[in-house]
């Protein structure tokens, strides 16, 4: 990875992540830089559950990229347990450069070893980029993803 740091997140990393989860159209929409506390008790919530990788990508000491990868034990496929990205985000500047490859490779990567045998993920269905993006990492969109807000 060179240059590449991932590691699990500190209440430091906050401002940067929020600011890179809200940096989209999307993100707009939903997140609040300028109230971190929901963020800082969410990321206790994370710390305190070890089935709970929240990671960040640092460059030259700055938080250029982020993912959450969750274990999830299961009856389903034989008692497989599985993984499951989400929340992945690149800086804009770094978007291009291979961060966004290293990232899903460290959770891939990251879930063999905890004994996952199936990694999911799910994807904006107007975030064509990143479907693309996905599948050419091997990911297949085998299913239809359904959310209930509450």
């Amino acid at each position: 990875m060179g240059d590449l740091e991932i590691r699990r997140v500190t209440a430091e990393d906050l401002p940067a992540i929020v600011a890179m989860l809200a940096d989209d159209p999307l993100g707009a929409q939903r997140e609040s830089p300028d109230d971190l506390a929901p963020y800082q008790a969410a990321l206790d919530r994370l710390d305190a559950d070890p089935n709970q990788h929240l990671v960040v990508a640092v460059r030259e000491g700055r938080v250029v990229g982020t993912l959450q990868l969750t274990v999830i034990s299961g009856l389903s496929r034989k008692g497989a347990t599985r993984s499951i990205i989400e929340g992945v985000r690149v800086h804009a500047d770094e978007r291009g450069s291979g961060l966004g490859t290293q990232l899903i490779e460290w959770a891939v990567d990251r879930s063999r070893h905890q004994g996952c045998r199936l990694v999911q993920l799910t994807s904006d269905k107007t975030r064509t980029d990143a479907h693309r993006f996905y599948e050419r990492l091997g990911f297949v969109a085998s299913h239809e993803g359904f959310k209930l807000q509450l």
